[in-house]
């Protein structure tokens, strides 16, 4: 939602900005919750620096959802006025929750002021203003990704058995006797799912074939019509819901509903797909330390790791990507042993060399964007409490008038059954924040410590944890002709340099000033 205000007119003695607020839902917004208390914080603050406003924009959408609307028309706004150059936000978290968020602000060049946290950045901050910055965004999407793993777990239907979402092909959504949303079989789509699982656990063709087989079969989606593309059928023969099981935040449920096909070959079928059954059938599961994490340079498709001999992890590119530019059989037959890519991956993770004096920078950065969070956190939870304890004075207030027979007792039972229920949604809600606020410095300080020990500690990990650190550090991993190349996320790109830098300038005083120029900057130039 844009403010739809006149662009100001130019004045020398006063900078343009545009203002931006976020919440986080529909229901903060019609609470009245933060938007007012924002925009009346940014306009005292403009006043007082001497903007003058362009333009506000409002988002009332979830962190996750993309394309936010006015983020979008501003973005829009300043790319398409350059006199423009200053942007007003609460705090970090209101502006970006994702990485490339964060990207598309840095790309407009605009000066970033924060007045809830007393930060201003511009191309001549100081790097160790921008890499705290950094880890702020960073860790502001990490725990967005808490939120929403704890928002699961508080979905009773889970525990209950009940898938709680749409479902996938071979199934559909119906209401079930006791009122409550189930899923059940499709009689249209089900018995070629099933087919589909038995034609691909033989081994002898590729996903392309399988969906020629399905699209044969007249296997196609239901509402449209439309084929089932390949990486759909690729998400279906990965899917564990089908055979009556699935996973939920890391769990094992097992599901109410029926299954299509038994667990057995469902498990073949996973080592078709990984690989590991094309030639001879062979029991057992691995994780791959670098499945998913690198692409193929030459054509996009993913690099993943295969055993042959029974020992040895071998990575390869699948080439099944649909419009693969290069050759997929050529691609498939260039391997890589598992330990030359996890080498050269600890060489990556040796660039950077976190000393005392930057890993309390980062601590810092991490326990104040924890506190903003915090603090919003127990506001929530204060109305969630208050709103339980009003649902109960009106459950005590009917049961009075029940029994001095003014209500009669079906109608206490509806209302008070409903009430009853809002009240273990608020209690749901106050369980998610408490225990997002316990995870958010645990969490952050573990993946930090990993990066700052990282070349240390990487070949100590578990695959999972391996992967995990990777994906925190770099980005757009590739593999061309056998060797990584990866380029550090923002925040840790800072730390790479200073460390290079450091390393080329001569021992002692002179290496320690090569980082104090990179980290601190000019002195003189930052003092009022």
């Amino acid at each position: 939602m844009k403010r739809a205000l006149q662009p100001a007119p130019a004045d020398p003695a006063r900078r343009q900005a545009v203002i931006y607020a976020r919440v986080s839902s529909k229901e903060q917004e019609k609470e009245g919750f933060s938007i007012p208390a924002q925009l009346k914080l940014l306009k005292e603050y403009a006043a007082a620096q001497g903007f003058s406003i362009a333009q506000e924009y409002v988002d009332v959408e979830t962190a996750k959802q993309m394309g936010r609307a006015a983020f979008g028309e501003m973005v829009a706004f300043l790319k398409a006025h350059p006199s423009v150059r200053v942007m007003l936000v609460e705090k970090t978290d209101r502006l970006y929750r994702n990485l490339k968020d964060w990207v598309t602000v840095d790309e407009l060049n605009v000066e970033l002021h924060f007045p809830k946290e007393g930060v201003v950045l511009s191309r001549e901050s100081r790097s160790s203003e921008k890499f705290m910055h950094g880890i702020k965004v960073l860790m502001a999407k990490n725990y967005i990704d808490n939120l929403s793993e704890e928002a699961r777990k508080g979905m009773q239907e889970v525990e209950q058995g009940i898938w709680p979402t749409k479902t996938p092909l071979g199934y559909r959504n119906i209401t079930g006797p006791d009122g409550k949303r189930i899923i059940a079989t499709d009689p249209a789509t089900a018995p070629l799912i099933a087919k589909l699982f038995e034609w691909y656990a033989r081994g002898d063709i590729s996903l392309k074939e399988a969906a020629r087989k399905a699209h044969g079969a007249s296997l196609v989606y239901p509402r449209s019509g439309a084929r089932v593309p390949v990486s759909t059928i690729h998400t279906i023969l990965r899917n564990r819901l089908y055979t009556g099981w699935f996973e939920w935040n890391g769990r094992l449920i097992q599901g109410r509903h029926e299954a299509l096909v038994p667990v057995e070959l469902w498990e073949r079928v996973q080592g078709v797909l990984d690989g590991r059954f094309a030639k001879k059938a062979k029991r057992g599961k691995h994780d791959f330390a670098f499945s998913g994490l690198i692409a193929c340079a030459q054509c996009g498709c993913a690099v993943v790791g295969e055993i042959k001999k029974q020992r040895y992890v071998y990575y390869h590119c699948t080439g099944y990507a649909d419009k693969c530019q290069g050759n997929p059989a050529t691609c498939r037959r260039k391997h890589v042993r598992e330990e030359a890519l996890e080498a050269q991956f600890t060489d990556l993770l040796g660039r950077l060399k976190f000393d005392d004096e930057v890993l309390e920078w980062v601590r810092e950065a991490l326990h104040a964007s924890h506190a903003d969070e915090r603090r919003e956190h127990e506001e929530v939870i204060r109305r969630h409490q208050g709103e339980y304890k009003r649902l109960d004075e009106r459950i005590h207030a009917m049961y009075v008038d029940k029994l001095d027979g003014l209500v009669d007792a079906a109608f206490f039972e509806r209302m008070s059954n409903q009430w009853r229920e809002e009240q273990n949604r608020c209690l749901r809600e106050i369980e998610r924040l408490q225990a997002a606020d316990r995870s958010y410095l645990d969490e952050g300080a573990q993946l930090l410590e990993l990066a700052w020990n990282g070349q240390r500690l990487f070949e100590r990990q578990e695959p999972r944890e391996k992967r995990r650190l990777l994906d925190f550090v770099l980005s757009n991993c590739t593999w061309e002709g056998g060797n990584v190349v990866a380029t550090f996320r923002q925040s840790f790109d800072l730390l790479a340099e200073t460390a290079a830098i450091a390393s080329r300038a001569e021992a002692g005083e002179a290496a320690k000033s090569a980082k104090t120029e990179i980290w601190l900057g000019d002195l003189d130039s930052n003092q009022d």
